[in-house]
């Protein structure tokens, strides 16, 4: 067993329901064992129940629970900084072009390393992934999950219409893909993704439902919501469907394992259904900003209790930074049309475990409580930063969480680990 020594902070309970959900150690201990917390407190409450456990000091540092990003697209790491689109001009334009060149296996895999490679040094522990539309670019994705040490949930990504031609599968192949994706690297982390309805039609979606009935414990995850454009679009693409919404129920997609991103815009009745669900969104304030698709209604989706964690949805998106996406959730609840205020602890809770509960494996990670698993983030800013100049001075836990969501990016983060592997060590 290992102790490790810092100040520690996590969300074991939900900050939007419990008022003292945040747990703050300043001088606290995470003991380790089997890649396993086997205990977090106080220090020198944690080292009297384990005094044979050895301990390593990183004072004057942060440690964090591993952040969890629910929506993110492997193929589109290299069009990130497409600035000045709308969604449909920047798929058409920028995105399907980029994802069309994964049909080059080797392209697809120096891609995929580069991909996981910027999770790990984001802090990103776990991922909800949109793959390819190729088997074998996605099939790259799951190896190199697997050999970074990173915890990947994904899937082909199915579509048969309205995109550029290579990227289209017959619905029967689309099934094969998947069920070979499966038996290779398990359906415990496999995710049934259509694109979204616009580029799905009726019979691709029911391959969709064909493989949720044949194995009840996959994932589900798609768009919804998340541009006007594309909501005329797929009201006229399903004309039967009361609402966005209805196109996937219609098929038996919406459930507890459905993580469905953006719902930007979506109408009450949605909102009521989604929460009967027990369905999650994925919640992407950075992308929602950069593409003009609007601001998240957090407050309507808090008042019709429809769970929500956050999402860096690269390429839309501006990068692989969890503290920022938090931090940009604050900045636009602050200015949007039901504002609220993210406590720190609601931004920390966003970022790790609300991405578990999302992702149903709240059981096994997602913070810091006994059994789970050790995944981490040890941040310690550069001494001469404006970071570090800010915390020398502060000692309350809600200023530090919040400072730390402010100023902290990629150079500050100086360990991740997986189950207690590192993944990321830049301490040596």
């Amino acid at each position: 067993m290992k102790i490790l020594r810092a100040a520690i902070f996590h969300t074991p309970w939900n900050p939007f329901i419990h008022a003292d959900a945040l747990v703050a150690h300043d001088d606290g201990a995470l003991a380790i064992e089997h890649g396993k917390i086997a205990d977090c407190g106080d220090f020198s409450a944690v080292q009297k129940a384990h005094p044979d456990a050895t301990v390593r000091d990183l004072r004057g540092g942060y440690i964090l629970p591993g952040f969890i990003d629910t929506h993110v697209h492997f193929p589109q790491i290299r069009i990130l900084g497409g600035l000045g689109y709308g969604l449909l001009d920047w798929l058409e334009q920028l995105t399907l072009p980029e994802e069309a060149r994964l049909a080059d296996l080797s392209y697809a895999s120096s891609i995929a390393s580069e991909f996981t490679a910027a999770l790990a040094s984001h802090g990103t522990t776990t991922a909800l992934v949109f793959g390819s539309h190729f088997a074998g670019a996605t099939a790259a994705l799951f190896t190199a999950a697997e050999q970074r040490g990173l915890r990947v949930f994904s899937g082909l990504v199915m579509a048969d219409r309205l995109l550029l031609p290579e990227l289209h599968q017959i619905p029967d192949a689309a099934y094969r893909d998947a069920k070979t994706l499966m038996a290779r690297f398990g359906s415990g982390r496999y995710v049934v993704t259509p694109r979204f309805a616009f580029s799905a039609s009726e019979a691709m979606l029911e391959v969709c439902q064909t493989l949720m009935n044949e194995d009840t414990g996959l994932r589900f995850t798609t768009h919804i919501n998340e541009n006007g454009k594309e909501i005329e679009e797929v009201a006229r693409l399903f004309p039967w469907a009361a609402d966005y919404l209805g196109v996937y129920e219609r098929f038996g997609l919406i459930g507890a394992r459905a993580v469905l991103a953006h719902n930007v815009h979506p109408n009450g009745n949605e909102l009521e259904r989604l929460a009967v669900a027990g369905a999650s969104i994925a919640h992407c304030p950075c992308s929602n900003a950069a593409l003009g698709s609007g601001i998240f209604p957090m407050r309507r989706h808090i008042e019709a209790n429809v769970r929500f964690a956050l999402g860096t949805d690269v390429g839309g998106g501006t990068g692989f930074g969890m503290l920022k996406e938090s931090l940009h959730s604050y900045l636009m609840q602050r200015v949007a049309a039901q504002p609220i205020t993210l406590s720190p602890a609601r931004m920390l809770y966003l970022a790790t475990r609300a991405g578990a509960e999302a992702l149903g494996i709240h059981d096994e990670t997602g913070d810091f409580e006994k059994g789970k698993a050790a995944d981490l983030v040890y941040l310690r800013p550069p001494e001469d930063s404006v970071l570090a100049g800010v915390l020398r001075r502060l000692e309350d836990s809600d200023r530090i969480v919040a400072a730390l969501f402010t100023l902290a990016g990629e150079e500050s983060i100086g360990e991740v680990r997986v189950k207690d592997h590192a993944v990321i060590d830049r301490r040596s």
